[in-house]
């Protein structure tokens, strides 16, 4: 038998006996739009006047909103009624064509991978098929999507035996049976401490689920109520959008809906190209900076350099830390892409359609197995304390080519918004004895980043979502036995001063009451080093930790002294009303812990970045925010330098002048030259009493953790972080041991 016949025979043979189906890289790394379909063009060509296929899109983008709106009404999870999901349509390929304009954004340009691995391996399967009436669900992010906690739901749309697109819908359902409950455990330390992990699966036929596939998923989740209607929720919206597109096919005939879902792509990608060949060529570097895992502290390099060249922009993040291969803070490439899409959905060109063509001008490059493009060995339930920070850097690098841009379209020059989830998330028993677990909604109120002409408001959106709640703390109590003893208030001093200052974030102070096992969860970074930053003179926005008053039940101790209440964190930790009462600081990263009834755990979400000098700001408008309770009058004075009498916020106009314009002097006296600046700055490498993870200078060179543990970029060496609970035990032994010898 010849060679050619053999290997033939041989790859034969694996075809048809392949013992895995993992996530395919070329479906995962390619976030590009299929080219044109001879079926496409055919239609294209008999339906291409321009104001017919404009009233299609309008019924199908109604269609989307629609069923947005049926999901926020039916679902059980918070983020589900909260609006922490999209609905959207299809094309037969499996390119995401329309989304519903509020909701997570991200997933725009995540969707199709699922959609596009079922149509390469399910599709023709005889095991499996697709035909009219096959749901299907998803939610591992190595197969697409952002983390196990999303899950996503379609079914395809035939018309007369022929595949026409896909409806659907994602949401974030939270608890899904991982080592933590909520869904997003920051305790992972791999893949399989993550909960289900459904590549895309087929759990329903005839427009009916199967009972042993449901019960399956029920049974491998805290809450099985929870994953029924999350289930079925999805599942309606998603029939309803394909009775639309049904209509649009009785309205204007299969042609028109097929020409429309491709032409929207085509036109949006184009315009994008346009839009991006406005803007100057060259490059511009930023990075920002993780200041921990969520177990330790630590600082972590996202580093990123954008080149913008004619009508495409490449997106650079080589020389980013290592992976973590026993830390869930790791990205996948593909939902890293979708993240950086929202930039431009939501910031940048929010007239845009809602799908992946936006991002297809765009070429993202990263080192494999860096933490934002991390190994399927890798846990990614906590993927947003990498790829948030890589989201701040393209924010804060992008508006340095708007500034300049030729056309400004629909865009404001905008700082960096606030990027951290600072919620709690639960797990225990509730008042009424079920077992459940979950995300408060509170992570939607981040504060807004301030803008070159108008100041950033406060606790508005999600980077995430345009269009997102927080959620009515009654609503919560009725079902959980979480009370928030103060639930939204915005902290003193907490925006990112300049120009134009960045909007504050909420405090929220928590509590228990009323079950016999109740845990509190935070997932959050930024508690020693800011995660966002301001532009042009702008200044990030402060660090601020967890704080915990433990030993004390506040409903005893308050019912016949009600004066002991604080409505701050800061009059709490600085007055300590509660005597006996253990206080103390954490950062954000806290996993599980249970709670007592009545103790209290205080997290304060962030402020958006500023915009321009801090000299500049409108001494009216520093007044108005001191007598707001936003500032403190050591802001006023040491930041602002604005001079006024601090009960009536009258502003002395000239004693201002001459404040501003000594500290002006101040600064030329500190300034040096850039050359002696950087001298005296810069170091061969990183700082030994800080572990840093990430390229220095070189960025072909990885640093570990240590400035003598490094790893070229093009052969990454996973980091394995120790427990922190062995490095704590070994802190004491040796301070006993130290004591033991001075004896």
């Amino acid at each position: 038998m010849g060679g050619d016949q053999e290997k033939s025979i041989i790859e034969k043979f694996l075809e048809e006996n392949v013992l895995f189906l993992g996530p395919d890289p070329e479906i995962m790394e390619d976030h590009r739009v299929v080219p044109t379909t001879p079926r496409e063009a055919e239609a294209l060509k008999s339906f291409a006047d321009p104001d017919q296929i404009n009233l299609v899109r309008h019924k199908l983008q109604t269609a989307c909103n629609e069923s947005f709106d049926m999901v926020e009404q039916m679902g059980a999870a918070p983020g589900a009624k909260w609006g922490d999901l999209i609905s959207g349509v299809w094309t037969a390929n499996g390119d995401l064509a329309l989304a519903s304009m509020g909701g997570v954004l991200i997933f725009s340009v995540l969707t199709q991978h699922p959609v596009k691995f079922i149509l390469k391996y399910w599709k023709d399967d005889p095991t499996v098929g697709l035909k009219d009436g096959d749901i299907f669900m998803h939610n591992d992010a190595r197969y697409g999507n952002i983390h196990n906690t999303d899950q996503s739901l379609l079914l395809p749309v035939f018309h007369n035996g022929e595949l026409i697109c896909f409806t659907g819908a994602i949401v974030h359902e939270g608890e899904n049976g991982a080592i933590e409950p909520g869904g997003m455990p920051s305790a992972a330390e791999s893949p399989f401490d993550e909960g289900l992990k459904m590549s895309p699966i087929k759990v329903g036929e005839n427009y009916e689920f199967k009972r042993d596939i449901m019960t399956f998923l029920q049974n491998s989740v805290r809450e099985p109520k929870l994953q029924l209607e999350g289930m079925k929720s999805k599942f309606f919206a998603a029939m309803r959008m394909k009775a639309r597109v049904e209509d649009a096919i009785a309205e204007y005939g299969v042609e028109a809906v097929i020409a429309t879902l491709r032409k929207t792509l085509t036109d949006t990608e184009i315009e994008v190209r346009r839009r991006l060949s406005t803007w100057p060529d060259g490059k511009v570097r930023t990075n920002v900076f993780a200041d921990g895992t969520l177990r330790e502290n630590c600082l972590i390099r996202i580093r990123l350099e954008l080149e913008k060249k004619n009508d495409e922009l490449i997106i650079d993040f080589r020389g980013s830390s290592p992976e973590f291969l026993n830390r869930p803070n790791n990205t996948v490439l593909a939902s890293l892409k979708g993240m950086l899409a929202q930039e431009f959905l939501s910031f940048v060109w929010p007239d845009l359609p809602r799908n992946q063509a936006v991002f297809a001008p765009m070429t993202v490059l990263t080192d494999k197995r860096s933490t934002l493009n991390c190994s399927p060995d890798a846990p990614n339930a906590q993927s947003m304390m990498t790829f948030f920070p890589g989201f701040t850097a393209i924010q804060i690098g992008v508006p340095k080519f708007i500034y300049s841009a030729s056309e400004k379209h629909c865009t404001d020059i905008i700082a960096g918004w606030y990027n951290m989830i600072v919620t709690f998330i639960y797990g225990g028993v509730n008042q009424y004895g079920e077992l459940v677990g979950n995300v408060c909604a509170d992570l939607n109120g981040m504060g807004g980043a301030a803008r070159s002409n108008r100041d950033g408001e406060h606790s508005i959106a999600p980077i995430f979502a345009p269009m997102a709640d927080i959620g009515e703390q009654e609503l919560i109590e009725e079902e959980v036995p979480l009370l928030k003893v103060v639930p939204h208030k915005l902290m003193r001093d907490a925006e990112g001063f300049g120009k134009f200052r960045g909007g504050h974030g909420y405090q929220q102070i928590a509590t228990m009451k009323d079950s016999s096992m109740w845990g509190f969860m935070c997932c959050s970074i930024g508690s020693k080093f800011p995660t966002t930053y301001g532009i042009f003179g702008g200044y990030a926005p402060g660090t601020l930790p967890l704080c915990k008053v433990k030993g004390v039940n506040v409903f005893e101790v308050m019912r016949d002294k009600r004066e002991l209440l604080r409505y701050s964190i800061e009059e709490i930790m600085n007055e300590r009303p509660f005597p006996g009462a253990t206080y103390s600081t954490h950062h954000m990263g806290l996993q599980l812990e249970f709670a007592k009834p009545g103790e209290l755990y205080m997290i304060t979400q962030g402020g958006g970045g500023g915009y321009g000098d801090v000299l500049e700001r409108d001494p009216t408008l520093v007044a108005k925010d001191l007598l707001d309770g936003l500032l403190s009058m050591r802001s006023v004075q040491n930041v602002y330098h604005v001079v006024l009498d601090e009960k009536t916020g009258a502003v002395d106009h000239e004693a201002t002048q001459k404040a501003r314009d000594a500290e002006r002097e101040m600064r030329k006296h500190r300034g040096k030259p850039y050359k002696e600046f950087v001298k005296s700055w810069e170091t061969p490498e990183p700082p030994r009493d800080v572990p840093f993870y990430g390229s220095w200078k070189d960025k072909s060179l990885l640093y570990r953790g240590s400035p003598d543990d490094t790893c070229p970029a093009d052969a990454i060496v996973p980091v394995m972080m120790p427990n922190p609970k062995d490095v704590r035990i070994a802190e004491l032994e040796a301070e006993l041991a130290a004591i033991k010898g001075r004896s």
